[in-house]
């Protein structure tokens, strides 16, 4: 029993590069019910800013890796 609950606790490869919540937050509808001012907006693009380094890093050290 306790052999069963491990194999379903492992992450598959497919987790790991599961990337479906980061482009939902590009690309998200805007909430009228959300409230809206410079503070907020500003953290949103800085998010944005630092996800896509986040994610053009990786794909560097991976280019670099593998040529």
């Amino acid at each position: 029993m306790e052999q069963q609950n491990v194999k379903q606790d492992k992450n598959t490869l497919k987790d790991y590069f599961a990337l479906g919540e980061v482009f939902g937050y590009f690309f998200r509808k805007k909430d009228p019910n959300r409230p809206s001012n410079f503070s907020i907006k500003s953290m949103h693009v800085i998010n944005k800013i630092s996800m896509t380094m986040f994610l053009i890093g990786i794909i560097y050290l991976i280019a670099k890796n593998l040529f």
